[in-house]
């Protein structure tokens, strides 16, 4: 089916409790996970994914859907609805809804339902638990590209989409994929670690668009602001359950460090809740052949190598330099 910005969709339980309650959730014990009939990888987002065993593990991963139990689903709504009583959302101009509709494509399946089920959880997320910031940056945060090298448009637009925004908008829209994947990456979550000690003193960062591979330069304010609508997009990456399993999730792993990297850094502005879960591997309402089961067992540090290496093949596929440089003041 066609995907139209103009129409927002019903967001997923899932999604419908984070944004209530802000918080990254697990909802162990209030779900069954059983595969998606006929899954097919090549209609989601991660079609451009190359490699027998990394498309397997990635099918594994997103292949799946939630059944949720019906008081926990109905619990859920109420809270939702509650929600979305107190944090009215903001409209999009008719301007920019138009060239969104008319001049991009999201015609293409997420990890869980449309790229734009994606797109509208984001933006409401935003609206709620990070009100000093503006949300529609995370309405149009993937708009210039994936992480998997699908793009919504072309290179061509951007004169016209660039006119459509503010330019504090543009500045962070423009960024976000850059940025997704220098996390993935690697270096530069080790270079901030390494200067927690001196975070106010992140003068500027810089490094090249996805897109066309153009150089961008952010100051350090406007990065740590990035970092936080980072963490508000992995919320939407998370498993729905079974977290003790599923430690070695990539989207996972990522959500875990950068949120503990903020924590240390002081730098934490978005509201989003976190426990972790127990230690103890536990698996509850979710069927898995061995196949499956074995994904599970891959260790972090190698599930987390696996990632950088798969975005820097598709950095190098499209021409897009993952250097980078932070200036310390």
């Amino acid at each position: 089916m066609k995907q139209s910005a103009a129409e927002r969709p019903d967001p997923t339980p899932q999604r419908k409790a984070a944004i209530a309650r802000g918080a990254a959730l697990e909802h162990t014990g209030k779900v069954r996970i059983e595969p998606i009939p006929d899954f097919d990888l090549d209609r989601t987002i991660f079609k451009t994914l190359e490699g027998k065993a990394a498309r397997y593990v990635m099918t594994t991963r997103v292949g799946r859907e939630a059944h949720w139990d019906p008081n926990a689903a109905q619990a859920v709504q109420a809270e939702y609805n509650a929600a979305r009583a107190a944090h009215p959302l903001p409209a999009v101009s008719p301007e920019l809804m138009q060239f969104l509709v008319s001049e991009c494509d999201f015609d293409v399946e997420h990890a869980d339902g449309s790229f734009l089920d994606h797109l509208y959880f984001c933006f409401e997320y935003t609206v709620q638990h990070y009100p000093g910031r503006s949300p529609l940056v995370m309405f149009l945060h993937s708009i210039l590209g994936t992480g998997t090298n699908t793009f919504a448009m072309t290179a061509d637009k951007i004169p016209a989409l660039r006119q459509l925004m503010s330019p504090a908008d543009w500045t962070q829209v423009e960024a976000f994929p850059s940025v997704l994947r220098l996390l993935y990456a690697g270096p530069l979550r080790r270079e901030l670690r390494d200067n927690l000690h001196r975070t106010g003193a992140l003068a500027s960062i810089s490094f090249h668009r996805v897109i066309d591979n153009a150089p961008i330069t952010m100051s350090g304010e406007d990065f740590w602001t990035a970092l936080n609508y980072q963490l508000i997009h992995l919320v939407d990456f998370l498993p729905v359950a079974n977290w003790s399993v599923h430690q070695n999730d990539t989207s996972f792993i990522l959500f875990r460090d950068l949120y503990d990297l903020l924590e240390k850094a002081g730098k934490r502005e978005a509201i989003v809740g976190y426990t972790p879960s127990p230690v103890a591997r536990k698996l509850e309402g979710e069927r898995q052949d061995v196949g499956a089961w074995l994904t599970t067992l891959i260790p972090v540090s190698v599930s987390e190598r696996m990632a950088a290496k798969s975005v820097a093949r598709f950095s190098e596929r499209i021409g897009h330099s993952l250097d980078y440089r932070i200036t310390w003041g």
